[in-house]
């Protein structure tokens, strides 16, 4: 009975700006907010954690980057297909057509999110950090067939944008890849 009537309380005390102002979210989702709360979604939404995750996607270089434009980060290694406790990934690996070689892209890569438990294994596994999770939650569609399944286009996102939604994840993979690359051009010198 508290709450129900702290909720009026803060009501009054706010009026209008409580639901159209983002003063008025930040403060009904803060922890010292008093009374009843409803988000009201989908106007509103509750801010995701860094550490959230939903459905998995790769990661590629700028396009504007110098060495490399566009370039998937995935080699096509196959651990995350094997690692994925409802085995809902696929990847078809590239040939070189010359030489028939295996080449470290993959030709195609496939996860039905119908099937995806969000588990995270894909992105823990992956030795070349090229599977992270999205924050993308709203993903509903009246078409199971084809719009479920995410082939690599649709699953290709730039480093900028998983550097946005996880700004300290990726600080800390930068900082430990430079830490790495640093390494190893010492032990060259050696």
């Amino acid at each position: 009975l508290r709450h129900f009537v702290n909720t009026y309380v803060d009501d009054f005390k706010w009026g209008v700006r409580r639901y159209t102002t983002d003063e008025g979210f930040e403060a009904r989702q803060s922890p010292g907010t008093r009374g009843l709360v409803t988000i009201q979604y989908p106007e509103e939404k509750m801010a995701v954690p860094e550490r959230f995750r939903f459905v998995p996607f790769l990661v590629t270089n700028e396009l504007d980057d110098p060495e490399a434009p566009g370039e998937n980060w995935c080699t096509s290694c196959g651990i995350c297909a094997k690692v994925c406790p409802p085995q809902c990934i696929w990847i078809v690996r590239s040939n070189d057509p010359e030489t028939g070689r295996p080449v470290p892209a993959p030709a195609a890569f496939f996860i039905d999110i119908d099937i995806c438990m969000n588990c995270g294994f894909c992105a823990e596994y992956c030795p070349f950090d090229a599977i992270k999770m999205d924050h993308n939650y709203e993903m509903s569609s009246y078409d199971r067939t084809t719009a479920h399944i995410h082939d690599k286009p649709r699953l290709q996102k730039p480093v900028s944008y998983w550097q946005t939604i996880a700004p300290s994840r990726a600080e800390q993979e930068r900082l430990a890849r430079e830490a790495k690359e640093a390494a190893k051009a010492i032990a060259k010198k050696r």
